[in-house]
């Protein structure tokens, strides 16, 4: 995994990650510059499986000032997944079987420059789920500082 330009954190809170894919993404060319910049949002965003392809929805990429005027794709539309057809399918029964739901976590660029985002199969959380998550972190950011504040004295 190459240097990672957004994040979903929303998604690691409210949903438990079961199984995590990588996949590339079909973007227009200022679109990517507009990524390359870090002009992306991957808070609400999901992936569904249409008619044997996998699509991205909820994607926010702003624009650039430099985009040509002309020519703005919405910066909201569903952008199709490069997956293999296996992991398609299997993507396709879990959602369909198990009720599972499928999220985008990281947007990225790998080693050949290639714009790729990680999805997972995940299962929401509930509230008291959430709960216990919060805890833990919690108690984790106190230890951490326990432990900081012991070493400088």
């Amino acid at each position: 995994m190459g240097e990672t330009i957004a994040r979903n954190k929303k998604a690691l809170f409210d949903y438990e990650i079961l199984e995590k894919f990588e996949a590339g993404i079909v973007l227009a060319g200022s679109e990517v510059k507009a990524i390359r910049k870090g002009r992306v949002n991957l808070k609400d965003s999901f992936v569904k499986i249409v008619k044997g392809e996998a699509f991205l929805f909820g994607m926010h990429v702003s624009y650039l000032d430099t985009t040509n005027p002309h020519y703005k794709p919405n910066e909201r539309r569903d952008r199709k997944l490069l997956l293999h057809t296996k992991e398609i399918d299997k993507l396709f029964t879990k959602v369909a079987q198990d009720g599972l739901s499928i999220v985008a976590l990281s947007l990225y660029f790998n080693s050949k420059n290639y714009a790729k985002v990680q999805i997972a199969l995940a299962k929401g959380k509930k509230l008291h789920d959430k709960r216990e998550t919060m805890k833990q972190k919690d108690a984790t950011r106190e230890a951490q500082v326990a432990i900081k504040n012991h070493l400088y004295k």
